[in-house]
């Protein structure tokens, strides 16, 4: 009998073969799959998520427990589609125009994926157009902004503006190093996300509010 337990130990530990492995035979025993999703691996990110929230593991180990969670979704989301799981939501996400920046990113993107969201990843320099533009082919429930550069923040004022000009109802969370909570708020953003595992409250929150 293939062990949830062990599956999220193996997301935890970042052990992608057995991850692999125990996704596969769980499979095989017909097990269903949202009980591998979420019993397996959300359960495992869930854990490393709080453990990088409160400093006990740092992007190296959160990165390698995405990498064994991407790993065995690549076997298992085939049947999440074929079962008719839904996702929790869609959210578009991107670096803003004129930051090319997309290590962080690319970290809440992982954490976002490993809680059962579907993300749309549009890269980095995203012009306030592309942000809106993705929002409505993808039916976007959420739009994540990232800006390491002070410089690039602006831009995030720009991109909300452009929602609200559309007059599309998806909520926009932003983050990245300078951005601050009183930032947010200053340019109307509907969410503020300090850190990855952050990021993935505040999109829950938005989404299914």
């Amino acid at each position: 009998m293939a062990d949830m337990e062990a599956l999220k130990n193996a997301v935890i530990n970042g052990d992608h073969i057995n991850a692999k492995d125990i996704t596969n035979k769980a499979l095989e025993e017909n097990m269903p799959p949202e009980e591998i999703l979420q019993k397996g691996l959300i359960a495992g990110m869930n854990i490393i998520g709080e453990a990088f929230k409160n400093n006990e593991v740092y992007v190296p180990e959160v990165l390698i427990a995405a990498r064994a969670m991407k790993m065995a979704m690549e076997i298992l989301e085939p049947k999440l589609i074929e079962a008719g799981v839904e996702p929790i939501g869609t959210l578009v996400i991107g670096t803003v125009k004129g930051d090319l920046h997309d290590i962080g990113k690319n970290l809440v993107i992982m954490m976002l994926k490993g809680a059962g969201f579907n993300v749309v990843d549009l890269g980095t320099d995203v012009s306030p157009e592309q942000f809106v533009e993705a929002a409505k082919e993808n039916n976007a429930k959420a739009a994540g902004l990232s800006a390491l550069l002070t410089t690039t923040m602006p831009m995030m004022e720009k991109t909300v503006a452009a929602f609200k000009t559309a007059g599309i109802d998806t909520k926009i969370m932003v983050g990245g190093a300078p951005v601050t909570q009183d930032y947010a708020n200053k340019i109307g953003a509907n969410g503020y996300a300090p850190d990855a595992a952050t990021a993935v409250d505040v999109a829950r929150e938005l989404i299914l509010c």
